[in-house]
């Protein structure tokens, strides 16, 4: 019989060329896991496990699968705990973003041979959610994500302390000299108090948040905390959900990934002052569902959006702040009352979002997620820009940069890649003003590989002793959402391909202008085209993933996906 017409164990058979035997099969196993007959043909709810010692932030998994478990069997299923490939940001190397795709793949690949009816996805950091709904979307099977929460905020002489955007601010203040090794140390342990991911409206926190408005996790699950008792009692329920979706049959990924969904997630991302990560990241989700992110769009949204969490990088305060202030549904009530969001689209416990917001408790803080009227700051947290040094665009966060770089004209200063920055940038010879524009090139997708988070460059030493704390930077890597400052990100097409980064040159002016959205080389186009002969394309590896990777992986503005994963092609992204 097909899979539209089993259920549980009876799913997916091995291919023997005898189904009847196959099922026998799978059934001696079963009895031999302690599996009694009853079991057999009820719905199998499957529960990625992405714990790993090499997973600080995913240290609370097995909690949150033994929660995820007991509310499967309480709604009458069977839990079936697999594991994939665990990613975090700063135990991989040369980064995580080079082996998300990889790991969407790992997901998608389990979700389609394994027999289940629905699946709960556990993840957390960086690039463990975004992978996994590009997996689950290509799969096509009933998906939750449940994540792991953020971290509980530290304390260090009186002053509050989180992951990462404080240990960037620290780290920078050591490095300029203002604090010592000892100071340094002595703050080290209050940074990252308890387990869980960043505590600041990073990249996990904003896909968190952005896996609940597309409908894959249930309401106010983005921001409990992940010591929290009630992070638990939200996987229970996530558990008990995954159920009900299996004796449904959906709704399905591709059915909640719509253009209006889309929509939702982009306004979400400019009110939250989110990550830029996430620009990529959606792009390559809604791009598994045939959608394609117009980041035009985004750019005209963010006009219309205010920022209302008061959360750093952006603002002041922290995730376990914006739980307690009512979480992310009470933003969404905000952003609801002028029509900036489709309210008929469908949440996670299948309820349209009127009905949940209706039913949400009523308690906001003001001071932590701001009335609409009175907000951090008045739109656009991420803004796209366009130019002759960037015709494929590139992204800027612009609430979390100096004012008055927004707009500059300057030299630049040219790093060939990571190891020329690291041998350089603290040089006492280096020959850098406050005015410079520093360049990094060779640090994208293809280029680096992986596209790193090296495009917040740090401040040349001999600036940062001397009281400089923001600088333009342009470069074709991220940088994480934890961080800050006038960092101009994700340039396209990226210097390994060719595009106008790779033919800067020390002492070029290069101008920015975030109001008008352009980033310009001035350099005149017969000189360019100079330059251009002379440019030879990088090598690329010769064998294994990360020949896969450079050859298949495609530019930011289309989610740093591979081309034979995406439904979005080229072409159409061209048109």
């Amino acid at each position: 019989m097909s899979d539209n017409t089993t259920r549980g164990f009876a799913r997916r058979l091995t291919a023997y060329g005898d189904n009847d035997f196959a099922q026998f099969l799978r059934n001696c196993f079963l009895v031999a896991r302690g599996y009694g007959p009853e079991a057999l043909d009820r719905p199998v709810i499957a529960i990625c496990d992405t714990g790993s010692d090499f997973n600080p932030c995913h240290a609370t998994a097995p909690q949150l699968v033994e929660a995820i478990s007991r509310g499967v069997s309480m709604a009458g299923g069977i839990p079936m705990v697999f594991p994939t490939i665990s990613v975090h940001e700063s135990f991989a190397h040369p980064t995580s973003m080079f082996l998300r795709n990889l790991m969407s793949m790992d997901t998608e690949e389990m979700l389609k041979a394994l027999p289940l009816d629905a699946a709960v996805l556990i993840g957390g950091c960086d690039k463990t959610i975004p992978a996994q709904l590009m997996g689950a979307i290509s799969a096509n099977v009933p998906t939750l994500s449940v994540t792991v929460g953020p971290m509980l905020t530290g304390s260090h002489k009186g002053q509050r302390l989180g992951a990462c955007t404080d240990c960037r601010r620290l780290w920078g203040e050591y490095r300029a000299g203002t604090i010592s090794e000892n100071e340094l140390q002595a703050a080290q342990s209050q940074l990252m108090a308890s387990h869980g991911t960043c505590m600041v409206m990073g990249t996990a926190s904003t896909m968190a948040c952005l896996a609940e408005m597309l409908g894959f996790m249930l309401p106010g699950g983005a921001s409990i905390p992940a010591v929290h008792s009630e992070r638990l009692r939200h996987a229970e329920a996530s558990g008990r959900r995954a159920v009900e979706m299996a004796r449904l049959g959906g709704p399905k990924p591709q059915e909640i990934v719509t253009p209006e969904s889309v929509r939702n997630a982009c306004v979400a991302l400019q009110a939250l002052g989110g990550s830029t990560n996430v620009a990529i990241h959606l792009a390559a989700i809604v791009g598994r569902a045939g959608i394609r992110l117009d980041l035009e769009d985004l750019d005209r949204l963010g006009n219309h959006t205010p920022i209302l969490a008061d959360l750093k990088p952006v603002g002041r305060l922290y995730m376990q702040d914006f739980h307690a202030a009512g979480g992310f549904p009470a933003l969404l009530r905000e952003l609801a009352k002028p029509g900036l969001i489709d309210t008929a689209v469908t949440a996670a416990d299948g309820q349209s979002w009127a009905d949940v917001l209706a039913n949400w408790p009523d308690w906001r803080d003001p001071d932590v997620i701001r009335d609409f009227d009175q907000p951090v700051t008045g739109g656009s947290a991420i803004a796209v820009l366009h130019g002759s040094l960037v015709p494929g665009r590139a992204i800027i966060k612009q609430a979390a940069m100096s004012p008055e770089l927004r707009q500059h004209e300057g030299p630049a200063l040219v790093f060939d890649g990571l190891d020329d920055l690291n041998a350089r940038i603290d040089h006492p010879d280096l020959d850098v003003t406050p005015d410079h524009v520093l360049v990094l090139r060779n640090a994208g997708p293809v280029g680096a590989p992986g596209m790193p988070e090296a495009g917040s460059i740090p401040i040349p030493r001999k600036l940062a002793r001397s009281g400089v704390r923001d600088m333009v930077r342009i470069s074709d890597a991220r940088m994480s959402g934890t961080a800050y400052g006038a960092v101009v990100l994700h340039a396209a097409p990226e210097a390994a391909l060719g595009g106008p980064l790779a033919l800067v040159r020390d002492g070029d002016r290069i101008r920015l202008d975030v109001e008008a959205r352009t980033l310009d080389l001035l350099v005149d186009k017969e000189e360019l085209d100079r330059r251009r002969a002379d440019w030879v394309a990088p090598a690329i590896p010769s064998r294994g993933y990360a020949r896969l990777f450079a050859t298949s992986v495609q530019q930011a503005e289309l989610g740093c996906d591979f081309d034979f994963l995406t439904a979005v092609t080229q072409d159409e992204h061209d048109e």
